[in-house]
C-alpha cells in the first residue's frame, strides 16, 4: 500500500510540475503578446492624434476658403468685367498714332 501511495504521489507531483512548465510557458506568451498588444495600442493612439490634429487643419483651411468664397467669387467678375472693359477700349483704339515712322 506504501508503495502505490509512493508512486501514485511521485506520478502526481511529476504531472503537477509538467503543468506547472506548461502554464508558465502559456503565461511568457500571454505576457509577449499583452506587451506588443500595449505597443501597438500606443502607435495606434497616437496615429489616431496625428490624424486628429491633420483633420482640425484641413477643417481650418476648407472653412478659410468656403467663408471667403463669396468675396473672392466677387473679387473675381469684377477683375473679368474690368479686363473686358480694357479689351473693349483697346479693340476700337487706332494705334496708327502711337506708331513710329521713320
Amino acid at each position: 500500500a506504501y508503495e502505490d501511495f509512493v508512486k501514485d504521489t511521485n506520478a502526481s507531483i511529476e504531472a503537477k510540475s509538467k503543468d506547472i512548465v506548461e502554464k508558465s510557458q502559456a503565461r511568457a506568451k500571454a505576457e509577449g503578446a499583452l506587451v506588443q498588444t500595449k505597443e501597438e495600442l500606443e502607435a495606434t493612439l497616437l496615429e489616431l492624434e496625428q490624424l486628429s490634429n491633420y483633420n482640425a487643419q484641413l477643417h481650418q483651411s476648407c472653412d478659410f476658403v468656403l467663408k471667403n468664397f463669396d468675396l473672392r467669387q466677387t473679387a473675381r467678375d469684377e477683375e473679368i468685367e474690368a479686363l473686358r472693359q480694357a479689351k473693349a477700349i483697346l479693340s476700337g483704339a487706332k494705334f496708327d498714332n502711337f506708331l513710329q515712322r521713320s
